[in-house]
């Protein structure tokens, strides 16, 4: 049976309960320290207890899971990839580095606007990856081309998902930040097969979650803000059976 959990409480707390390599995947798009107005989390931690926290969330997100996805603020590009290291040495990972392009970035009038997020995966070397549950039409095969591969192309490294912005039909307006689903989905069918279970670290509005759900997969969602959590739980119709957490029916 498809089993989705919800749980209001930090996710390191979570995390440390888990078993080594218990999760096929854990996504996380953490919050980025430049003071956002979330419900019940300060966005306003210095520099260094923002990345020490980061680094101790990556530690345990791979200890867990298979295979790590992870957003995050172009801002901390090459302090993550310092974390990254190490932790490559540490566990012997492998490691793609991609990139999100923002169709609507922030605009600067004195220099280059920050048009990208960064996206990272981190996995074990055992692990295997599904290409082809993400192949897209090949220009090729758009121009009619007999020479094109009829599966299509496995697309590259840069995810042209635009922002979630006011006007999109996927925006829950009552939370400051959001991922395109698209993205999501990209991450999770590249990392997963059909009886495989995910962590969303960081819920936020649910989007992994609504995602899983879409593609038939089991998901732990975890998030900090009850408010959030009682609005993913009213959006996913599930049902709450003790003060932090809901599942479905």
């Amino acid at each position: 049976m498809v089993q989705y959990t919800l749980v209001c409480q930090s996710v390191e707390k979570v995390l440390e309960t888990l078993e080594p390599r218990s999760w096929r995947m854990l996504f996380m798009d953490p919050p980025d320290a430049i003071g956002l107005k979330y419900g019940q989390y300060n966005d306003k931690r210095s520099t260094d207890e923002y990345l020490a926290w980061l680094e101790y969330i990556l530690n345990l997100a791979t200890t867990v899971a298979d295979i790590v996805w992870m957003s995050y603020n172009a801002k901390w590009t090459f302090n993550v990839g310092y974390i990254v290291c190490k932790l490559v040495a540490e566990k012997k990972l492998l490691t793609k580095p991609c990139v999100q392009i923002l169709t609507f970035g922030q605009h600067n009038q004195h220099d280059l606007g920050n048009n990208h997020r960064p996206l990272i995966r981190l996995m074990h070397s055992d692990v295997e990856l599904y290409p082809d549950a993400i192949r897209v039409p090949s220009w090729r095969q758009e121009h009619g081309d007999k020479r094109a591969d009829p599966r299509g192309r496995v697309p590259g490294d840069t995810f042209d998902f635009p922002r979630v912005t006011g006007n999109s039909s996927q925006r829950r307006k009552w939370h400051p930040t959001q991922l395109h689903e698209g993205l999501v989905e990209r991450c999770i069918k590249l990392s997963c097969g059909t009886e495989d279970a995910v962590i969303d670290a960081f819920s936020g509005t649910g989007t992994t979650l609504r995602v899983c759900r879409r593609l038939g997969l089991s998901s732990l969602s975890i998030e900090l803000d009850k408010t959030y959590c009682e609005r993913i739980a009213a959006d996913n119709n599930l049902s709450q059976i003790n003060d932090g957490e809901w599942v479905n029916d």
